[in-house]
């Protein structure tokens, strides 16, 4: 099994940041204060970066914006999981 189809077994705990330039924007991380794993560009366009909570992520656990198994997919895979703003709905 490739490394980007890692099966998570089991809760994984992220700690999660609110951009203070992008609005509606988070970062998750696994470890609180640890951002290794998010590439410098990155970081620098989302800026500095305020702590908003930790949460454990389980298949039950239910997320407004994006998809739960997802999220834990690349929290471990990548190391990281950038939530940004949802994309405004222009009727046609």
């Amino acid at each position: 099994m490739s490394a980007r189809m890692t099966p998570i077994i089991g809760p994984v705990i992220c700690h999660i940041y609110r951009s203070r330039r992008k609005a509606e924007t988070y970062l998750y991380v696994p470890e609180k204060d640890v951002f290794d794993a998010v590439p410098a560009q990155l970081r620098q366009l989302v800026g500095e970066l305020d702590y908003v909570m930790e949460l454990e992520l389980h298949d039950q656990r239910k997320l407004v914006q994006a998809d739960v198994k997802e999220v834990r997919r690349l929290l471990v895979d990548a190391g990281y999981f950038l939530q940004l703003p949802p994309a405004e709905w222009k009727p046609g």
